[in-house]
């Protein structure tokens, strides 16, 4: 779908970009390499879509200055091509403004107060004493609990549900249907077994410029407050544990699983599927691969993982065997050295 015009100049300008070609032309949304034709902007910043780049009915794409001369139509040449095409299509498909007023079948507590501009769509219920910011929009059928905090510009989308005391902050965008706020899983066993309910008494708190995709749980404290840093993006289907902080411009893929009082730091890049035991602490500028299950603390920088790739089915079910043996075989081993020590030592 077109977005608003803009020409290559005014582009190059404002991402610092060289441009290769025409300034006066103009595009008015984007595409891939393949599918682009008149009036796109597509990008190229992984070598495995290199081959596309020739055939390319693009009026410009963004790459970076190695690939340039390959590229049949404009150039928009940037030393960080993604995050450079990330910004431009910002430009040509911006969010559409709030349309202020609150829907007649949204319900709004007598003593919440809402800011100039904000939109509240149909269903959408606030609770007592919410307070929301300027211009933020409360989409469809979401819910906004008792004391929640919104910062000016966030963005509520459909289904959301946020528990009671969520403070979240400015330029946020929560997706549809995801939970914050809910009790974290806190249980105490008693005799026989039987489980009593430890009351969840915390908070939920999330800086600016956090995104939350669709489906992911954020939990309430069980005493303090569940902590997400600014710039934070999480995926889709993530759940977060009770009390857990993540550190600011932190991203984590989907289906990842943090359990409770888990500190991650800033800047780590968390894969899909990753499975975090509770109470440890993640260093900054940490990235652990697919599939990873961290089962102790992680101190310093670098790259971790710990997931077994597919194989074959029968050599799998061979390796899985031979998985179970590994503590015999290395007792095995440690009895041949200590033999071959004391014949040595004769």
């Amino acid at each position: 779908m077109a977005g608003m015009g803009m020409t290559l100049a005014a582009l190059a300008v404002r991402h610092g970009c060289e441009l290769r070609g025409d300034p006066d032309v103009t595009v008015d949304h984007v595409a891939t390499l393949a599918a682009a034709g008149p009036g796109a902007l597509a990008f190229l910043a992984n070598p495995q879509y290199r081959p596309q780049l020739a055939a390319t009915r693009a009026s410009a794409v963004v790459l970076d200055a190695q690939s340039a001369d390959a590229c049949p139509a404009a150039c928009l040449v940037s030393s960080n091509p993604y995050l450079a095409y990330a910004h431009m299509a910002a430009d040509l498909h911006p969010l559409p403004p709030p349309r202020p007023g609150v829907a007649g079948s949204a319900s709004v507590a007598g003593s919440a107060r809402l800011g100039t501009g904000v939109q509240v769509d149909a269903g959408a219920v606030i609770g007592e004493g919410a307070v929301i910011g300027e211009r933020a929009i409360i989409g469809p059928n979401a819910v906004v609990g008792a004391g929640c905090v919104l910062g000016e510009d966030t963005r509520i989308m459909a289904g959301v549900v946020l528990g009671d005391r969520v403070r979240i902050g400015r330029r946020c965008l929560i997706h549809p249907n995801a939970v914050i706020g809910a009790d974290g899983f806190g249980n105490a066993r008693g005799p026989g077994g039987a489980w009593t309910k430890v009351p969840q008494v915390g908070g939920v708190m999330i800086g600016d410029d956090v995104e939350i995709g669709a489906l992911t749980s954020v939990d309430r404290g069980a005493i303090g407050d569940t902590v997400i840093g600014n710039g934070v993006r999480l995926d889709n289907q993530i759940q977060v544990g009770h009390n857990v902080t993540i550190g600011e411009h932190t991203a984590i893929a989907a289906q990842v699983g943090i359990s409770g009082s888990t500190q991650i730091g800033a800047r780590c890049i968390i894969a899909g599927k990753v499975g975090f035991a509770g109470h440890l602490t993640v260093a900054d500028d940490v990235v652990i691969s697919g599939g990873a299950s961290v089962t102790r603390s992680i101190g310093k920088p670098g790259v971790y993982g710990g997931a077994i790739p597919a194989d074959e089915a029968r050599q799998w079910r061979k390796n899985a065997v031979r998985f179970g043996q590994l503590d015999q075989l290395v007792r095995r081993l440690h009895a041949l050295e200590a033999a071959l020590g004391r014949r040595g030592a004769k």
